[in-house]
């Protein structure tokens, strides 16, 4: 990166925040625009269709390559860089820029990358993006492979462990083409190591991003206290992953990789769970690609597969519910019983059928609607999403409660309606709330009375 001969005060800003996020492209906030300077405008403008511009445009010398986005448009932009690939970091002003003394400050409040993000514009509603770290332990003819996954938008955190060695990653690769993680996370160790399967993700897994990671973020012990930390234990026997050595340090480095990128409360991802492989058909990659599970051979498309033909859910969650479902089908005998009575159920009374279909239809993606607000990345439209969502709960509790005995009776017994969030998100925000919250017209009158 070429510095100008005259720096100014904000150019010397940008640079140092720059200096800390070398491999993203950075979103600079000034006033109602996000500006992009120097090598990042230059690729940017490319990536984005935008025009390319030049502060101190008269004096050659100083030419600063620049380019510009609205901030209310940013989704749309942002989608087409993690699209295409790269890492953006969002910085904002932190202060009020008429409190200011000189420059106002700013601060990188959040990363997006393509397997780290919870804008629905990047986001596919009907699967989950997973971020997805790697980890080697042992020696070279007899390794075990540590791997965490972990969904930002909707808490899914998962670890598990594969044998491996330098020969052969099968086990490895069945899980991550499974699972088909949008970034993958792996410590500068084992790159070597990993070469051979990084190589061949890079033709089955289309467009997934590698981030190299220090060592340090892997050591066993920081991997074990950031999980401990994080859930507020002394251990992980509690999660039934205490075993699973290297899945830990999959883990520990996984979460340190999202405290790190979006920097706020994390809470909603509330345990760590095994990816149990125990009572469920194993098929590996070969055999799901020939199936056509859920994507076809020719062209990878979702229509045509089985997945299309039997997805008939109502609302996201029941979506990303299904396609794991085939990723991992049922082999316990009991389970399947219990599904299969609860099937046919249904299809003996339409009637109960159609009016759980019909609320379900008007529930929106709960799953990510909370982890966007928890992670201050909602606006009014969501908490409005959520308020109508919570409002069908109790119909379709007592729906289900009325179903007869089995598995949809005990769905409804333990389906909590959480009616006092439903009624505060009605008491206070109003039904006309703007879509951004910088508005403000957010809150009701009456609710209160400072605010008033």
């Amino acid at each position: 990166m070429s510095k100008p001969v005259k720096m100014t005060p904000m150019l010397r800003q940008y640079l140092e925040i720059k200096e800390q996020h070398r491999d993203t492209i950075l979103f600079y906030r000034m006033g109602d625009f996000y500006e992009m300077f120097f090598d990042d405008a230059v690729t940017a403008s490319k990536v984005l269709g935008i025009t390319l511009t030049s502060r101190s445009a008269k004096d050659e010398a100083n030419k600063v390559p620049m380019c510009g986005i609205p901030f209310h448009a940013v989704s749309g932009y942002l989608g087409k860089m993690i699209k295409a690939g790269f890492r953006v970091a969002i910085c904002e002003q932190v202060e009020d820029p008429k409190e200011a003394r000189g420059i106002v400050r700013r601060e990188v409040v959040r990363v997006v990358t393509p397997g780290v993000t919870t804008d629905d514009q990047i986001l596919d509603e009907k699967s989950n993006t997973f971020v997805c770290s790697l980890c080697l332990d042992g020696r070279r003819k007899k390794m075990v492979a540590g791997l965490g996954f972990l969904d930002v938008s909707t808490g899914n955190f998962l670890i598990s462990e594969s044998d491996c060695s330098e020969d052969t990653f099968d086990g490895i690769l069945d899980d991550l083409t499974r699972m088909q993680p949008a970034e993958l996370l792996i410590a500068e160790c084992d790159q070597e190591a990993l070469q051979p399967l990084i190589d061949t993700l890079d033709t089955l897994l289309d467009g997934i991003c590698l981030t190299l990671r220090s060592d340090l973020h892997f050591d066993r012990e920081t991997a074990a206290t950031t999980l401990t930390e994080h859930f507020g234990t002394t251990g992980l026997a509690g999660f039934g992953c205490d075993h699973l050595r290297a899945g830990i340090r999959a883990g520990g480095a996984l979460l340190g990789y999202i405290q790190e990128t979006q920097r706020t409360d994390l809470s909603y991802i509330k345990k760590i769970s095994p990816l149990n492989k125990s009572g469920y058909l194993i098929i590996d990659e070969s055999s799901r690609r020939n199936l056509e599970l859920t994507e076809t051979i020719i062209g990878g498309r979702r229509e045509g597969s089985l997945l299309w033909v039997l997805d008939l859910t109502c609302t996201p969650m029941g979506a990303r519910f299904l396609r794991q479902q085939l990723l991992f089908p049922l082999q316990d005998r009991e389970k399947i019983i219990n599904r299969l009575g609860s099937v046919e159920s249904l299809l003996a009374d339409p009637r109960l059928q159609e009016n759980i279909r019909l609320i379900l239809t008007e529930i929106y993606d709960i799953e990510r609607l909370c982890s966007r607000l928890v992670l201050g990345q909602g606006n009014a439209r969501d908490m409005s999403s959520l308020g109508i969502s919570l409002a069908r709960l109790p119909e379709l509790k007592l729906l289900l409660a009325d179903s007869g005995p089995g598995l949809l009776q005990l769905l409804g017994r333990d389906l909590d309606p959480l009616t006092d969030l439903h009624e505060l998100i009605e008491r206070a925000i109003r039904n006309d709330a703007p879509v951004t919250l910088r508005e403000g017209n957010l809150i009701k009158e009456g609710y209160h009375k400072e605010l008033d």
